[in-house]
């Protein structure tokens, strides 16, 4: 009986384009889909032989099991943007970040709605027109009270967007002029030991 399903088994083996296999080309068992319902009918007819001559055929690699070798679907990243995937589920327009215009601070104005209690214009004002995140859009923005905290030499680096450059300017140097003030100081000197021998 184990034989019989044996043989079965390599008949039922399919080629990669869905074939059938030749017996004489058979390939190796690779995974439990190419035994097609033969393990399942050996479990359930306590054919304890042929299941377990079954599983030795399989391939011993576990990456090679079918759960492992699921089917690739290509998406192209191109058509998947922010855009697309908000009109397909019918999604607002996406909240700003940070104030493009200084008459958009209007919009946070809802004192009123909080003082007659209906915070429920506020929520669906916020759903419709999503309000931006953030004042300003800036990771380097220093707020004015801690800058001014610090020194001067860092207040004028930071206003100069020169946080890890030097302020102080070097100097020019008269490298010819110097060395003339040395040869003429040496041979000065020289005269005043000549003389004073």
């Amino acid at each position: 009986m184990a034989l019989d399903a044996v043989k079965q088994a390599f008949n039922n083996t399919l080629d990669l384009d869905g074939s059938r296999a030749e017996p004489s080309k058979s390939k190796a068992l690779l995974h439990e889909l190419q035994l097609g319902e033969q393990l399942n009918e050996s479990v359930h007819q306590a054919r304890r032989a042929d299941f377990s001559l079954m599983l030795a055929m399989l391939c011993d690699d576990v990456r090679e099991q079918s759960q492992f070798v699921l089917p690739h679907h290509e998406v192209d990243e191109k058509t998947l943007n922010t855009n697309v995937l908000r009109k397909r589920f019918d999604l607002p327009e996406q909240a700003p970040l940070a104030l493009q215009k200084l008459e958009q601070i209007n919009a946070f104005n809802q004192a009123r709605d909080i003082k007659e209690n209906n915070i429920e214009n506020i929520h669906l004002t916020d759903a419709l027109q999503p309000k931006a995140l953030a004042f300003r859009d800036d990771a380097q923005h220093i707020a004015s009270n801690i800058m001014g905290n610090t020194t001067l030499v860092c207040q004028a680096k930071h206003a100069e967007h020169k946080t890890d450059a030097v302020l102080n300017k070097r100097l020019v140097m008269d490298a010819e002029g110097w060395l003339k003030n040395i040869q003429m100081s040496l041979v000065k000197s020289s005269l005043l030991v000549d003389t004073a021998a």
